[in-house]
């Protein structure tokens, strides 16, 4: 208790006084944008969600359409200014140097992941950017102040090497730190802490950030002490649980992250809000499968031998010159026109015909396919036991590649199908993977009705069937799926 207090008290005496200078600087110096600024959003969880929504992008480009913006983000949960952890690279640290600091996050142990995935200074010096917009403070905080000082120490380092650094050719990024944003009490809505003790520790670590800011004379943004105010005015919850901002937590975030770092611009393509944004959506699906490509073991981890090189580095190109045209579509739609989009994909690279490796016979086994009681007649199963068969893609196509199965307690089938294994191939249509519902409604021990309770999905390893929903673990990605009007079917 006597930390926690002295954290509080620390919060008090560097945040309050400070942070209102630094705001008071912002409204009269703000970063200025220029056609073709390339910017790039790095850090942890906070900015990774940005990816999935996507209002400070969008709200960008409506602000400024004739600028044509180029934006990419390499945040992902986890990340430190000193450590980067990631299954598909040997090399964890942040930045050269970073080894005098990790030591808290990673208990000494940067060589956990295997495979060549690329290093996020690799990343910055192939995106070019001229901003870097920085979020980091918030897992760090989880050290309380014990891990305050390496922060601070780590964030200087990662500062000033960044400040060393021409990615894009000419001169170093301008760079922007951003601070967590607070915990919102919702613990009389949701069993979860009501966020008191650990918004000291983020307040100590806002502050921390800010002094680096103010050493390095980069630009600081202050989100933790806006989100407290946005959590007291707000009618409805700005967080899924307390600590992760929801969509509308999110629009909130992106106008005070445009307004404080370029300025409150007037929004000139407001009109044009609905097609940027799914444009801005499109575009980042695309980057998602590039960045966190599904399948990453054999696309750049310990699988990537010998199949590897066949066909991911090809699929890698054609996915990115997709994205870039992403890009002229938002710049389009921010215009109020519209690109021939699929035309232009026609005009990608092809891909290569892929061999497969499967070789028949054998263990291998044949390429025969048995159905109904033919396949029933080959499987042996202990005294006592039989086997029927419920369903088959004959009946239900939808079927196809299922890759869990689980009854619920009105004896329904469900099962998550997944056609698009391993991961998507770059100019198909998008995935299209399942959870269906199959019931015996006639009693005959078959199932004879089928329910598809989501679509559109994209690699649904598993799920767990709640009270008022389903957890579904697709891809990177844990979401919870709801049917919220009563119609039989997941809708959120």
């Amino acid at each position: 208790m006597k930390t926690l207090n002295l954290l509080l008290i620390a919060a008090a005496m560097l945040v309050a006084p400070s942070l209102a200078a630094i705001a008071d600087a912002a409204d009269a110096d703000h970063l200025e944008l220029k056609r073709g600024t390339r910017i790039v959003l790095m850090g942890n969880g906070l900015g990774s969600r940005m990816l999935h929504h996507d209002h400070f992008e969008t709200e960008l480009h409506l602000r400024y359409p004739d600028h044509q913006l180029f934006i990419r983000n390499i945040s992902d949960e986890g990340n430190t200014p000193s450590f980067r952890p990631h299954s598909g690279r040997g090399n964890q640290l942040g930045f050269p140097g970073a080894e005098k600091f990790h030591h808290r996050y990673s208990d000494g142990n940067t060589a956990n992941g295997s495979g060549h995935f690329e290093t996020d200074e690799q990343w910055l010096a192939r995106l070019k950017p001229d901003v870097i917009i920085a979020f980091f403070g918030f897992n760090e905080s989880f050290q309380g102040g014990a891990g305050l000082s390496n922060f601070r120490d780590e964030l200087d380092a990662f500062v000033a090497h960044t400040l060393t650094q021409k990615y894009n050719g000419e001169k170093p990024p301008q760079i922007v730190l951003v601070s967590p944003t607070a915990i919102e009490d919702i613990s009389a809505k949701m069993d979860v802490p009501n966020g008191r003790a650990t918004n000291g520790s983020l307040a100590a670590y806002t502050s921390a950030i800010q002094h680096v800011a103010e050493e390095h004379w980069v630009r600081f943004v202050d989100v933790y002490t806006p989100s407290l105010t946005w959590y007291r005015e707000a009618k409805a919850p700005l967080t899924v649980d307390g600590a992760l901002l929801n969509d509308a937590g999110y629009q909130k975030l992106g106008v005070h992250l445009i307004d404080t770092i370029f300025g409150k611009a007037p929004v000139k393509a407001a009109s044009h809000r609905e097609k940027v944004r799914a444009m801005v959506d499109d575009k980042n699906w695309l980057w998602i499968n590039d960045f966190k490509i599904p399948n990453g073991v054999h696309v750049f981890g310990q699988r990537y031998n010998p199949f590897g090189p066949a066909n991911y580095p090809f699929e890698i190109e054609k996915i990115r010159e997709m994205t870039a045209i992403r890009d002229q579509a938002i710049w389009a739609a921010a215009n109020g026109k519209t690109i021939d989009i699929a035309g232009l994909d026609a005009k990608t690279s092809n891909l290569p015909p892929v061999q497969t490796n499967y070789r028949p016979g054998g263990k291998n086994g044949g390429l025969t396919f048995l159905k109904g009681k033919e396949a029933l007649d080959t499987i042996k199963v202990p005294a006592g036991y039989k086997i029927e068969q419920f369903a088959t893609e004959q009946e239900f196509p939808d079927l196809a590649n299922p890759v869990q199965m689980a009854f619920d307690n009105k004896g329904r089938l469900w099962v998550a199908t997944m056609p698009s294994y391993p991961h998507w191939r770059p100019g198909d249509p998008r995935p299209n993977d399942k959870l269906l519902i199959l019931e015996d409604t006639n009693g005959d021990g078959k199932a004879d009705k089928q329910t598809i309770w989501a679509d559109n999905l994209h690699l649904p390893m598993g799920f767990e069937i709640s009270h008022d929903g389903v957890y579904v673990s697709q891809g990177i990605h844990l979401v919870k799926l709801m049917d919220t009007n009563g119609d039989g079917k997941a809708d959120s």
